[in-house]
């Protein structure tokens, strides 16, 4: 990922600074917040086993979710003879990054981390003319793989090509209602689409909704939360803003902020990107000046502190004069992604904030003068909501200690990122270290043919917090489809399925050991 602009919250990273416990005093948090459940109760549904409903598809991989995960498994098993389902409950694949404006791809801080898809995925998007690298390839602050940004429109586009491409049917608009299991396996899921609901039946599933929600459905165990806390990481909602003179965006908070703002380019390559309307990496320094700027927009009104709890924006090369809006972020203390009306309710709280957000950089930003919001995020941006416990449970210490796996699918250094304001503190990786996912954390105990692939996958809060960034869940999809295709043609169940011993050349990534 490559910040062409970033505007750097003044609550959290002052929080930061502080201190737990003078940020806990700040807020009056009590240390006396309701834990995380280990094991919920079983998800509600309706017992579908004898419902006489329409088989819509009946193929040997049936993926249900199509964000970054469930994308790669289903063209990698595609790719690898299988005959896959995707199933996606929207109009586009790429989850977040198309649909939640995502707009950067956050890297994995260690060479070697792209694997065989999101290579093709990178010269896809380059052959659009829309190159996830520019402005990135020399940046010394965001390194290793994965350091991508991708423009949503392009790249649904370009998802769409290598379904096709594949053989993938698409099944759009549908959302997963249910399922059926038979002796420890599942032998349909219900979808409800437009002509009703309808099963689809698969030799393997693989669950990348995100929420676990295929695996809540069929008895699971799975966890949500903090442990200490019981909360999830907030959500955010964000948007895009048009009409924006970016140069001169760049120059207030470098010339008139003076807040330590400078470059990590030389001049020429800084002239040609301000000529461009974009900006080149921007590193900050002590941020004071931009802290008392927004501090105050809330002392006058305009802004709540919620509103400054997060707040970045990137310029997005090929859109002249729009920029990103990394935010607003709604406050974890008063809305949660694991509940239904709750998140619905931070839908219409995120979208005030967005407005107040937008008025305040018109009022306030120069070359924001003649803004507007140009576009909004189709789905809220979660962090973290359920997470399964499966064969391998993935802990801090496998990113502290940079645990390496026999059967590792992926690799990664990106630090434990917790956004809360009562932080967790863990020392990120030094150079050159990593760790590496297991291919145990994507198969369960209680169903031997599911997967599951993305930010759901068997790991802690804390750990989840690291997994869960894009190049790592596209990584952990592409895993899932392989291991699901190898297994259907050797007759080897999913859960009983060892990576390692698939031929290291039929494998996506082989750890080092």
């Amino acid at each position: 990922m490559e910040k062409a602009f970033a505007i750097p919250i003044s609550r959290r990273d002052f929080m930061k600074l502080a201190g737990l416990t003078a940020a806990s005093s700040l807020l009056g948090i009590k240390d006396d917040a309701a834990k995380a459940e280990a094991a919920p109760p079983a998800i509600s549904a309706l017992d579908y086993s004898k419902a006489n409903l329409p088989i819509l598809f009946n193929v040997d991989v049936c993926v249900v979710g199509g964000g970054s995960a469930g994308t790669a498994a289903a063209v990698t098993a595609a790719r690898k003879g299988a005959k896959v389902v995707l199933v996606e409950r929207g109009i586009s694949l790429g989850g977040l990054a198309t649909q939640g404006c995502v707009y950067p791809c956050m890297p994995t801080f260690i060479d070697g981390s792209d694997t065989p898809y999101i290579k093709d995925l990178n010269r896809r998007m380059e052959k659009q003319g829309v190159s996830p690298f520019q402005d990135v390839e020399d940046s010394a602050t965001f390194y290793g793989g994965g350091r991508g940004r991708y423009i949503p429109e392009y790249l649904a586009f370009v998802h769409d090509e290598m379904c096709e491409e594949a053989g993938v049917d698409i099944l759009y608009n549908a959302t997963l209602v249910g399922a059926v299991t038979d002796g420890g396996r599942i032998d349909n899921c219900v979808v409800q689409t437009i002509e009703g609901p309808g099963r689809i039946q698969a030799k393997v599933f693989i669950d990348a909704t995100g929420d676990a929600l295929l695996s809540r459905l069929v008895g699971v165990t799975a966890e949500r939360g903090s442990e200490k806390t019981g909360r999830n990481q907030p959500m955010t909602l964000r948007f895009e803003m048009g009409g924006i003179d970016a140069p001169k965006v760049h120059h207030f908070f470098r010339d008139d902020l003076k807040d330590g703002w400078k470059t990590a380019r030389g001049e020429k390559v800084l002239a040609k990107a301000l000529k461009e309307g974009r900006f080149p990496f921007v590193e900050f320094d002590k941020m004071k000046t931009t802290e008392k700027f927004f501090q105050g927009g809330v002392a006058r009104g305009e802004l709540t502190e919620d509103d400054i709890l997060y707040i970045q924006a990137f310029t997005i090369p090929g859109k002249t004069g729009v920029m990103s809006m990394n935010c607003p972020e709604m406050p974890p203390l008063s809305f949660s992604s694991t509940d239904a009306v709750s998140i619905s309710r931070a839908v219409t709280f995120g979208r005030r904030m967005m407005r107040r957000l937008a008025g305040f950089f018109i009022k306030n930003i120069p070359g924001f003068e003649k803004a507007y919001i140009s576009r909004e995020a189709s789905m809220v941006g979660v962090r973290e909501s359920w997470r399964i416990r499966g064969k391998y449970y993935m802990e801090a210490d496998d990113y502290l200690k940079a645990h390496h796996f026999p059967d590792g699918v992926c690799r990664t250094a990106y630090p434990i990122d917790i956004h809360d304001v009562k932080l967790d503190y863990f020392e990120k990786l030094k150079k050159g270290q990593y760790y590496e996912i297991p291919y145990r954390t994507l198969v369960t105990n209680e169903i031997s043919n599911l997967l599951v692939a993305g930010r759901c996958a068997s790991g802690s809060f804390a750990a989840q917090a690291s997994f869960r960034i894009q190049p790592t869940c596209m990584s952990m999809g592409e895993a899932a489809g392989i291991a699901a295709a190898w297994g259907i043609s050797h007759g080897i169940e999913a859960n009983a399925l060892r990576w390692e011993d698939i031929p290291a050349e039929e494998r996506s990534y082989v750890s080092e050991g």
